[in-house]
């Protein structure tokens, strides 16, 4: 898997991501990444790449001619995204269907979005990874990138703990556990010290629909429904 980066701000990657698990599988080459800098395709000696919004407002956006001329000399192929609020959220099942690319570019927006006409141009695709506002793209890429590189073979120790993870199944994730068995007065569930796997597993289904009702009823409510089809 490879990254291709488009950024102001190159120096920025791979961040977080070069430590722990992603980080151990960069050095083992389970992926790469790319970070190419927009501003080496400027078009004046100041290296400008945005500019006022057309019909007024505030901020700058980013220029199409610019990113227009990174985007020709590096994009060879794979899918495109550009990280943006107005995007598609990026849910587990994106992540997944990303995970099988062999390459990925991702656009980092700064200023107050990228020109319309750039987008539709290499028909990009725009990626949000929640309902709030960033002073830049990179972080939530970096998000994204985290998500997908856990999938790819070879990362996780054990791949058994990925499939139990919230979301995985429609639900969010049950509690977990761990010794000591008492803690301040507080005692592990006693289900999870007697061994009988069947138990277990209901109660953690029970725990999971649980949680997931009090806090996300919009996942519960899918979840269920796709029970019924």
């Amino acid at each position: 898997m490879k990254f291709k980066v488009y950024t102001i701000f190159p120096e920025l990657f791979p961040g977080f991501l070069g430590y722990s698990l992603t980080g151990k599988a960069l050095a083992e080459g389970i992926w790469s990444f790319e970070a190419v800098n927009i501003r080496d395709y400027a078009l004046d000696r100041h290296a400008s790449v945005d500019d006022t919004p057309c019909g007024g407002g505030a901020g700058m956006v980013m220029r199409a001619d610019v990113l227009g001329r990174a985007l020709a000399a590096n994009h060879k192929g794979g899918a495109l995204l550009a990280m943006s609020p107005k995007g598609r959220p990026l849910t587990q099942q994106k992540v997944h269907e990303l995970s099988k690319e062999d390459e990925i570019g991702v656009v980092c927006g700064r200023f107050e979005g990228i020109d319309e006409r750039v987008l539709e141009a290499y028909d990009i695709e725009e990626i949000s990874i929640g309902d709030y506002v960033l002073t830049g793209g990179e972080q939530a890429a970096q998000v994204m990138f985290d998500a997908i590189i856990r999938l790819l073979p070879g990362v996780l120790g054990n791949a058994l703990s990925a499939e139990s993870e919230s979301f995985e199944n429609g639900l969010l994730e049950y509690p977990q556990y761990t010794r000591p068995v008492e803690w301040q007065g507080r005692r592990v569930p006693e289900v999870l010290l007697g061994g009988h796997h069947r138990k277990i597993a209901d109660w953690r289904k029970e725990q999971a629909l649980r949680i997931t009702a009090e806090r996300r009823p919009d996942l519960l409510k899918k979840y269920l429904d796709s029970k019924r089809v």
